[in-house]
């Protein structure tokens, strides 16, 4: 029997194979984990996390962001509150804030007040026309009592600006001199074209691995259908995502290779589309124009596709697959599913992968929106494959290529796991595990690792005597569990 144009042999997952060691002349932390994505996409870290909707919205994405990975806002919800998500996480971070919010100087202090509220934020540039001539801030409005004056008779005239092109040099020295928080950029004729906070400019300093587009704002992604493409990429393009996931289980179709097509016509947005498990489906997306295709089908902990409908391939042969077909164009591949530890997140990338998307490890943090429920005295979260029943009859069918009418076929279960706590900490045991994988093999850099394939398979007895064995774990490490 031919599969895949080789005689069938062997078919392999993670836990079926190992990396050799090799010669290596550094230290794991001096590896360099940083990756593209999509072009114009560099990761700091080469790690996603998953468009679900017990693992992504935006406090997950951000979070992750801030850490230098990307999250993948899920769809099962409205095109208005995924638009949203986006826009709240490209506006937790910034450089200089173009076409920031602003006040008219003859608007009353009443509705100043009122739009800062609402907008939480402590401070307003005050324009006339596009010319800057003051700027208001919560200081200037706690000592005034007449709330129907002008803004004019209360702001700060004549304020302290960055002219031209900032550096962030010249904005700190001024932050630093003048003790201000608020620094409005102005161009010619005083008209002005953006803002920079103290606030973006020591996150900025305490995150100084975030993965950034090119103003200085937080990476992040959305998952769409196929079937909602123009309405839900109008208004995620509107609130600056950075590039679109067409989010279904099945990519290798009619639907999902039109859908790219359509969305590189009409939006010229970078598109990462899935998921396949073949060289003919990678080669078929990369041939519509994807600039980064998803792999996976049926390796996640929650998915039940591979029993319910029979089809797959186990995760590590489909990364091996498809990242040889896309290589011939040199077009990324994602590792979605399948990944229990970090040294699972070694293997995908060892295998071509130029990074992995994470779901079930990253669905027990804080930053997930699953619930926390209590179970014999410990602490869980809720998790849910997005073929799951709850997950379809909250919108998510059409991923599993059901019609909104039809009873619902589950490819996915509900279930829970063991609350993680917050991302940060979790996340460095991943990325320190990856780099001391890279360490044992000798590879400095991510593409490194992805030409390195200097793989064994192991048998049942080899994969029992890696993991702890003849022993009861007093105490459960961070980075392990069984």
């Amino acid at each position: 029997m031919d599969v895949e144009g080789k005689e069938a042999t062997e078919y392999l997952s993670y836990d079926d194979v190992l990396l050799l060691p090799g010669y290596a002349d550094f230290l794991p932390g001096e590896t360099d984990v940083s990756t593209e994505i999509l072009p114009c996409v560099r990761l700091n870290v080469p790690i996603l996390s998953a468009a679900m909707d017990t693992v992504t919205e935006q406090e997950m994405a951000i979070a992750i962001a801030l850490q230098g990975g990307v999250g993948v806002i899920h769809r099962n919800m409205s095109v208005e509150q995924q638009a949203a998500q986006v826009a709240a996480v490209k506006r937790y971070l910034n450089w200089v804030i173009e076409n920031p919010l602003t006040v008219e100087k003859e608007q009353s202090v009443r509705e100043v007040w009122q739009l800062m509220s609402e907008r939480g934020v402590s401070g307003l540039p005050v324009v006339e026309g596009d010319r800057l001539c003051g700027i208001i801030t919560s200081r200037d409005l706690r000592f005034c009592t007449d709330y129907d004056r002008p803004v004019s008779t209360i702001m700060t005239p004549e304020p302290i600006v960055e002219r031209g092109t900032p550096t962030i040099e010249s904005a700190q020295d001024k932050f630093n001199e003048h003790k201000i928080e608020k620094l409005p950029v102005v161009g010619e004729n005083g008209r002005l074209t953006g803002l920079i906070t103290v606030k973006d400019i020591e996150k900025h300093q305490q995150f100084p691995d975030a993965a950034t587009d090119g103003h200085g704002r937080l990476i992040v992604g959305a998952a769409v259908s196929p079937n909602d493409i123009d309405e839900r990429l109008e208004m995620l393009v509107a609130n600056r995502v950075d590039f679109a996931v067409i989010d279904t289980a099945h990519g290798h179709t009619k639907s999902v290779v039109e859908a790219v097509g359509r969305i590189k016509r009409k939006f010229d947005l970078p598109v990462m589309a899935g998921n396949v498990a073949t060289r003919d489906g990678a080669k078929a997306l990369i041939d519509a124009g994807a600039d980064s295709i998803k792999i996976g089908v049926g390796p996640g902990s929650i998915c039940t596709t591979r029993v319910v409908a029979g089809i797959g391939v186990p995760q590590f042969t489909a990364v091996v697959w498809a990242a040889e077909q896309a290589a011939k164009a040199g077009v990324p591949v994602i590792a979605d599913g399948g990944i229990k530890y970090s040294g699972d997140i070694v293997k995908a990338i060892a295998a071509g992968a130029s990074a992995v998307m994470v779901g079930n490890l990253f669905a027990g943090l804080r930053e997930s929106p699953g619930s926390e429920v209590i179970y014999e005295g410990r602490i869980f979260k809720t998790y849910r494959g997005m073929g799951s029943i709850g997950a379809i009859q909250k919108g998510g069918g059409d991923r599993y290529q059901m019609n909104a009418d039809d009873e619902p076929v589950p490819e996915g279960v509900e279930g829970r796991v063991p609350y993680r706590g917050e991302l940060k900490p979790f996340l460095h045991q991943l990325v320190m595990g990856l780099r001391k994988g890279m360490g044992y093999t000798g590879c400095r850099s991510i593409s490194a690792l992805r030409v390195y394939r200097n793989f064994i398979k192991i048998s049942a007895a080899g994969l029992r005597e890696g993991h702890v064995h003849d022993v009861s774990i007093t105490q459960e490490p961070p980075n392990y569990s069984r």
